[in-house]
């Protein structure tokens, strides 16, 4: 079970830019639950999701697989044999973490945990790809390079589950989704000071794009169709279908 997250409870509990470090490692569970309306609902049913379009004899990834809450709701779920798993973080403290959780709760699918940057890995004969919270924090002049390359190693008839913060175009939708979304961080626990202190950590490290981007950037690289299949605020979650 994760420590409560207590980062931001003084002006001092972080400095300077949002890291995925040991600190955060150590509350991430509860910080995710508590900061990402429907992250309960997303990890399983990214699971479901996987569960129908896997394909005997592909590999799955889990691309930002930070603890691998998605890798491993993907394994329980997928019932084609043979596939495979590959789960990849550039943080040492989130795979080190995860091949801990691993090692104590072995599966019947094999999943490598890989501690490489996403835009280095190739992906290949995948029949699913996931991307859950993690092209946000990507440099936005490669994202168009990543989605290629996912839609490239992906089989037909393959998919990516792409979830996402976006922003929105108009500057009254995004202020009102924004002020929701701080009610959603109230209710959950957290203080206006904690609040302000990640928003400001997390300023020029998350940068969310809007709806039509995404969309435009996935059909550009070839995806067929694309399904918003959840929302809660401005937390979405897309089904790409190749």
């Amino acid at each position: 079970m994760s420590e409560k997250d207590a980062i931001y409870q003084t002006d001092t509990g972080m400095s300077g830019r949002f890291v995925f470090d040991e600190k955060v490692v150590r509350v991430f569970p509860d910080m995710i639950g508590r900061s990402v309306p429907g992250y309960e609902w997303v990890v399983p049913m990214t699971g479901l999701i996987a569960r129908r379009y896997a394909q005997p004899g592909s590999v799955l990834y889990d691309l930002g697989c930070s603890l691998g809450a998605s890798s491993l709701a993907m394994r329980s779920a997928v019932n084609v044999r043979p596939v495979s798993m590959v789960a990849v973080d550039n943080s040492a403290a989130m795979v080190k973490a995860f091949q801990e959780k691993l090692g104590a709760s072995p599966g019947e699918i094999p999943i490598e945990i890989r501690e490489a940057d996403v835009l280095d890995t190739r992906v290949e004969n995948a029949s699913v790809v996931v991307l859950n919270f993690t092209m946000q924090f990507i440099d936005p002049q490669r994202r168009d390079e990543l989605i290629r390359n996912i839609h490239a190693g992906l089989n037909e008839g393959g998919v990516l589950i792409l979830s996402e913060k976006i922003r929105f175009a108009e500057d009254a939708d995004q202020a009102r989704q924004t002020a929701l979304h701080e009610d959603f961080k109230r209710a959950k626990g957290y203080s206006d000071l904690e609040i302000a202190g990640k928003r400001a950590a997390l300023e020029n490290v998350l940068r969310a794009d809007t709806e039509q981007r995404h969309r435009r950037r996935l059909a550009s690289a070839g995806f067929a169709q694309v399904d918003r299949w959840f929302q809660c605020f401005s937390f979405c979650s897309y089904l790409a279908l190749k």
